[in-house]
């Protein structure tokens, strides 16, 4: 397609982009020339092949990893919040491949912020604490921080974390939670989540906060998600009063 000579330079460029990526050259995760050679096959400034890929980057398009380029952004994960289901089920229902690594893993007392924020009587009670990165395909998408009662799942250290937490409760504790309450924003990466996200430091995520409770209605895990921006559509159904 002819680029439109009234529309501005990088508007024209970031159509061309979104044409190649329809046709499929290149296809979902694949890297895109270097800038260098983007700027010569365009004719322009390196400033307005940015704004043509930023704004590419805003629509889903595409993303970059941190000191790699730019890559075509794979189909986004559905996620509806109002279903509690684990992420290797719903990554796995998606015809995806889901992968789990435990980054960090240790007991200890939980300390004033979260003895309040779980409703425990003491800041002295133990829990287990876990810092976990998920994988989507060959691209890491979430940070996950989790905080578990220890007297809730004794002995979850000895078992194998690098796998669906959901299940694991469930089959090795005889352990099910009955309801969550799920907050979401918009938030920013640190320097450290950046890098094992393969974002630039201070880039944008969609932060999830859960407070998971078990079957006695105490809350038992506490849950903080760092998402990639491109790997993730929240998605729920809603129903009008008055109607089935």
């Amino acid at each position: 397609m002819p680029f439109d000579p009234i529309s501005p330079h990088y508007q024209r460029i970031r159509e061309q982009i979104a044409n190649d990526i329809a046709a499929g050259n290149p296809q979902a995760d694949e890297k895109f020339p270097s800038e260098r050679d983007m700027i010569e096959r365009f004719g322009c400034t390196r400033v307005t092949l940015r704004q043509a890929l930023q704004q590419l980057e805003a629509e889903g398009l595409v993303y970059r990893e941190n000191r790699r380029g730019w890559f075509v952004s794979p189909q986004r994960i559905r996620y509806d919040p109002t279903r509690i289901s684990g992420f290797m089920d719903y990554v796995s229902a998606q015809g995806r491949t889901p992968r789990t690594e435990c980054l960090h893993a240790e007991l200890r007392p939980a300390g004033p912020w979260l003895a309040k924020r779980m409703g425990l009587a003491s800041a002295d009670e133990p829990v287990f604490f876990l810092q976990r990165r998920r994988w989507i395909d060959r691209r890491p998408v979430l940070l996950e921080f989790n905080a578990l009662l220890a007297s809730w799942c004794p002995g979850l250290l000895e078992a194998d974390l690098n796998t669906s937490l959901t299940q694991l409760l469930r089959e090795r504790f005889a352990r099910v939670q009955s309801r969550c309450e799920l907050e979401m924003h918009i938030g920013t990466v640190n320097e450290e989540q950046a890098e094992l996200l393969q974002l630039s430091p201070g880039s944008t995520s969609v932060y999830l906060e859960r407070l998971n409770f078990g079957e006695d209605n105490q809350a038992v895990e506490f849950d903080q998600e760092f998402w990639r921006p491109d790997a993730l559509s929240i998605v729920m159904e809603t129903r009008y009063p008055g109607t089935r």
